[in-house]
């Protein structure tokens, strides 16, 4: 596989097309005078490590918090006699 090398002006003239190919996935090396100096890649943002038990005893989650009540639930399906969508 060939590596494209697009010169400085190329790329400063063509830069949007460039940054279209680089969103699509592709490499492009930017160089003077035909040597490489830097490369235009699709960017990924950096995700955090995800690390088990981070928040252990901080957060309580009591045995009934799924449990009927009445209040929650009238709240959520209680009919409104002014609501213009009923």
């Amino acid at each position: 596989m060939s590596i494209e090398v697009v010169n400085v002006h190329a790329a400063k003239t063509n830069l949007s097309r460039l940054i279209e190919r680089a969103e699509a996935g592709e490499e492009i090396v930017i160089g003077r005078a035909g040597k490489p100096v830097a490369k235009l890649v699709p960017y990924t943002p950096e995700r955090r490590k995800r690390i088990l038990g981070l928040l252990k005893s901080q957060i309580v989650v009591h045995g009934d918090f799924d449990a009927d009540n009445e209040e929650i639930a009238a709240d959520f399906y209680r009919e409104d006699p002014n609501d213009p969508l009923r």
